[in-house]
């Protein structure tokens, strides 16, 4: 079970906010480039494709791969633009022993509560030496994230999610090697200003789970951060590599 509901209100705020342009990608389609190879007739897997940003993304920049989206969420699901989206789960991938040739997961395994039953499942659904490409926020690793620099008590939301050391033990049991943990930049939004305006609490699961009163001491240190701050927000996720 998801650490949020993904219910019809949280996957309007992720369609509405999470998405990120282009242009703010660059340095994620070098790191995807890089590590995934991709081809064409390669089938890339996005699991927990949300609202399919991810799935758009890749079918524009790398022509004749087919991205093969599953999610779970009936709610995020049906925003999707990305068609079609399977609906499945990760313990239960809706796909036949080595139907793909690589895997993709953005922001999705600190909802996975058996990490060692997810890394199984990819390890029967990616053929053998394919790459699982993992992009998160780790714990302990959270000093590149803008967000948690005006939200600290969400530090602690982000301590209770897998460390990369967690899901490299969890795939090792699985068959996979932890081939490369890279922190990746991204440009999340033009200013901090145009981040405040944006913010909602919903699309963001470390907001979801603070109290009401963090969150509004969070929300005023960041719209006060905002008058002074005009230039573009770059956050640093991580790109987690197994094979």
């Amino acid at each position: 079970m998801a650490r949020i509901a993904y219910d019809d209100t949280d996957a309007e705020a992720f369609a509405a906010t999470r998405h990120l342009t282009d242009d703010g990608l660059a340095a994620w389609r070098q790191a995807v480039t890089n590590h995934l190879a991709p081809r064409p007739g390669m089938r890339l897997l996005d699991l927990g494709a949300g609202t399919g940003s991810w799935a758009e993304t890749f079918t524009a920049w790398f022509p004749g791969v087919e991205v093969v989206a599953v999610e779970p969420s009936a709610a995020m699901r049906a925003r999707c633009g990305f068609r079609p989206v399977v609906a499945g789960e990760a313990v239960g991938i809706p796909l036949r022993d080595g139907g793909v040739d690589g895997g993709w997961l953005s922001t999705v395994v600190h909802h996975l509560p058996d990490l060692g039953a997810v890394a199984r499942e990819l390890r029967r659904v990616v053929r053998p030496g394919g790459p699982v490409l993992i992009r998160s926020a780790f714990a302990g690793r959270h000093e590149g994230i803008t967000l948690f620099r005006h939200f600290p008590e969400a530090v602690r939301v982000l301590d209770s999610y897998p460390s990369v050391a967690d899901v490299g033990a969890a795939f090792a049991a699985a068959g996979f090697a932890t081939a490369v943990v890279e922190p990746v930049p991204q440009v999340t939004a033009p200013s901090l200003r145009e981040a405040a305006v944006r913010l909602r609490r919903e699309a963001h699961t470390p907001l979801q789970l603070i109290s009401d009163d963090e969150y509004a001491a969070g929300v005023a240190r960041l719209r006060e951060a905002a008058r002074r701050d005009v230039g573009p927000v770059v956050d640093v996720l991580d790109l987690l590599v197994l094979r």
